[in-house]
């Protein structure tokens, strides 16, 4: 077998991306019996966002937005702790107190936000204030589900599958609930 050059230059530089380090494993499925537990959390979830008291907190946001929460941007949230009177609202208002019930060990994260893509509520902190142009919240304002690829949250620092489902007022998407879902826990 003749070396050439280029040959060795294409066979090296595929061995140097192989042994580079991965932030997002399995990237674009999971394996199908963790692909099956993901679906019927999916159903699980679909059931919490049709919760009375979840929709009815989705609607008053969108209807009357606190004035804090309409000056709030991406770059003030970052800068805010997870002990800020603020953020603390979130998880401690009646959708994060709904979310805590819901709380297992495979559910890593969870957050809903208004039609704006604006948080209502959550678990812990998420790690931006508005996820409006992003798949996770447009996705399902078409009143779709969306699932994301496997990666590392930045906000949990774990390995993490998001599927997000539309909160619906009758037939209309009026918001969002996004859930990370922990790949070691779905895949025990």
């Amino acid at each position: 077998m003749k070396l050439t050059v280029s040959t060795l230059t294409v066979a090296l530089g595929l061995l140097a991306l192989a042994s580079l380090p991965s932030t997002s494993v399995g990237a674009d499925s999971l394996a199908a019996p963790t692909q099956a537990k993901v679906d019927g959390i999916v159903k699980d979830i679909q059931t919490w966002a049709a919760d009375p008291a979840l929709v009815s907190a989705v609607k008053a946001q969108n209807t009357a937005l606190p004035p804090d929460y309409a000056a709030m941007n991406q770059d003030k949230w970052k800068t805010l702790s997870v002990l800020d009177p603020f953020v603390r609202g979130f998880s401690k208002n009646p959708v994060g107190e709904f979310l805590k019930k819901k709380k297992s060990e495979v559910l890593a994260e969870a957050f809903v936000s208004d039609a704006n893509g604006l948080k209502v509520g959550f678990l812990s902190k998420t790690s931006g204030w508005s996820h409006k142009g992003k798949p996770k919240h447009d996705v399902p304002m078409t009143g779709k589900t969306w699932q994301g690829q496997v990666e590392m949250d930045e906000s949990t620092g774990l390995q993490t599958v998001q599927v997000s489902v539309p909160v619906l007022d009758g037939d209309k998407a009026i918001g969002s609930l996004v859930v990370g879902l922990s790949v070691a826990k779905l895949s025990q």
